[in-house]
């Protein structure tokens, strides 16, 4: 499977599971919202995180994009790149954001973001940009 097509068949998931390094080496996984655009999975997580510290000491990064839960309808894909923190005057960051509150518009409605944003104080931006993907494929048909 070629990124553009892993594109198109996970980016409506919910769900990213993040693995970054920590300091010990040893793997540190998250499960994160996210959009995929054409340039990268553009992903939010909290200033001065676990995720946040690992990041900016080892861009490095592993994600997994998966759905289905029975063995026959299941699907995925692992995306491993360098994560890149967006400033939030960063050209790209409004463009992730506006695609961000559109796919999760339902999750962010009512009470909703009130609680996204007491849980989540200085939300930071970062993007992967693809270095290497592997796809597995148990499922009969995918979501064009």
């Amino acid at each position: 499977m070629n990124i553009a097509d892993a594109m198109r068949t996970f980016r409506d998931v919910r769900v990213a599971h993040v693995g970054s390094i920590l300091a010990d080496g040893a793997p540190h996984v998250v499960p994160l919202w996210f959009v995929w655009l054409p340039d990268g999975l553009y992903l939010t997580s909290r200033k001065r995180s676990q995720l946040w510290r690992n990041i900016t000491r080892d861009p490095r990064v592993s994600l997994v994009v998966r759905r289905g839960e029975a063995w026959t309808e299941q699907a995925g894909v692992l995306v491993r790149g360098s994560a890149e923190l967006l400033g939030p005057e960063h050209p790209e960051v409004k463009k992730a954001l506006s695609a961000w509150f559109e796919k999760y518009r339902s999750e962010l409605s009512g009470l909703g973001f009130a609680a996204y944003t007491e849980q989540v104080h200085e939300p930071v931006v970062f993007v992967v940009r693809p270095d290497h993907l592997s796809s597995w494929i148990h499922a009969r048909e995918l979501p064009t």
